[in-house]
């Protein structure tokens, strides 16, 4: 492939700096077509960055000939959906995170894409952060000496919206496959998981403290890694105003 040309499935927020206009910013890599199931929407996100063709039509994009690799920016709940689409039309997937609501929905992606011998990615961009990269640099060199324990703390108060009636999605199970902890642990875990290796076994407890939504807004685990390191986490979306952390420690 000497051109990557990207198409979106779901030009929503997550689109609009980190990922959309990135395509067009890296050498032999261009997007040329994005879709929204709301058409005013596709138009409006199409005009401001600048990309050719817009559609309502998922299906239209992933055959489109003009489109050689997909990402996937939707909710999780259509993320196992549109991967085996477009696995089965023959392009690499680039998807979101988290992966898939499940474990059973990722391994039915990983065997679409195997089956059809394409790339699957997940966008975890935060082990390439500067922060990350000198971590990476000092536990590399034996800098820090040889490492013992991993702890992770993230605290944060509830949103104003998760107070409302309507809920955001990340908190609705049934869309995003539990709560706030699905969607931001998994970038820490990643991180680690790239500085440390594989964790090879975990335990831990959830619960729901504050009763906002029908997810769980609380985590505590811990971990052991394949290397040995242990580690532990603190989850907490229910926290005090003022209280917000996030933290990993590596000592």
């Amino acid at each position: 492939m000497d051109e990557v040309r990207w198409g979106i499935v779901g030009c929503g927020n997550v689109t609009e700096v980190k990922s959309g206009p990135a395509f067009n910013k890296v050498p032999n890599s261009r997007l040329v077509m994005v879709m929204r199931r709301d058409a005013a929407k596709a138009r409006d996100y199409a005009a401001r960055h600048g990309v050719p063709r817009w559609t309502t039509d998922a299906g239209a994009l992933i055959h489109d000939p003009q489109v050689n690799a997909v990402y996937i920016a939707t909710p999780p709940d259509s993320h196992a959906d549109y991967t085996v689409r477009a696995a089965a039309a023959g392009k690499p997937v680039y998807v979101e995170k988290p992966m898939a609501r499940t474990a059973a929905e990722c391994d039915v992606m990983l065997e679409a894409c195997r089956a059809a011998g394409v790339p699957l990615f997940v966008a975890y961009y935060r082990r390439r952060l500067p922060t990350f990269l000198q971590a990476e640099k000092w536990l590399r060199a034996g800098a820090i000496g040889s490492l013992r324990t991993v702890t992770i703390t993230l605290l944060r108060p509830p949103s104003p919206a998760d107070h409302q009636p309507d809920k955001p999605w990340r908190v609705q199970p049934e869309i995003a496959g539990g709560g706030y902890f699905f969607d931001l642990a998994s970038h820490q875990l990643d991180a680690l998981d790239y500085l440390l290796g594989p964790i090879a076994q975990a335990t831990g407890y959830s619960a729901n403290l504050a009763g906002l939504y029908a997810a769980e807004d609380t985590v505590c685990g811990s971990f052991r890694f394949a290397s040995g390191v242990l580690g532990t986490g603190t989850w907490c979306f229910a926290a005090a105003p003022g209280q917000e952390t996030e933290r990993i420690e590596l000592l």
